[in-house]
């Protein structure tokens, strides 16, 4: 019984990850948003990162085109810029543009 208690306690203090990208702090990252998480998920759900790997120029092009305006449905002030930044503050490959 002890040893399930301390495993259920380990999965909900541990950081909620984007289902298509693990390595991804959800909860941080909409809170550097200024959005809801359930809303940086759902916005992620249809981006394709390759895990462990830089996205190509177009890979990234076209996975922003599709999370940057459902991002600012839920706040217009997120800029391409502010995405960038936060998005490589969370890469698990560090940031693309240093």
């Amino acid at each position: 019984m002890k040893k399930l208690f301390f495993a259920v306690a380990f999965l909900f203090a541990s950081p909620v990850l984007a289902d298509n990208d693990p390595n991804r702090p959800t909860d941080r990252i909409a809170a550097d948003l200024g959005i809801e998480e359930v809303v940086f998920i759902e916005c992620f759900k249809p981006v394709n990162p390759e895990p462990g790997k830089y996205p190509t120029g177009t890979q990234q092009r076209a996975n922003k085109a599709i999370l940057l305006p459902c991002l600012q449905k839920a706040n217009p002030a997120i800029s391409n810029d502010r995405l960038d930044a936060v998005m490589d503050k969370y890469r698990p490959e560090g940031a693309f543009r240093k």
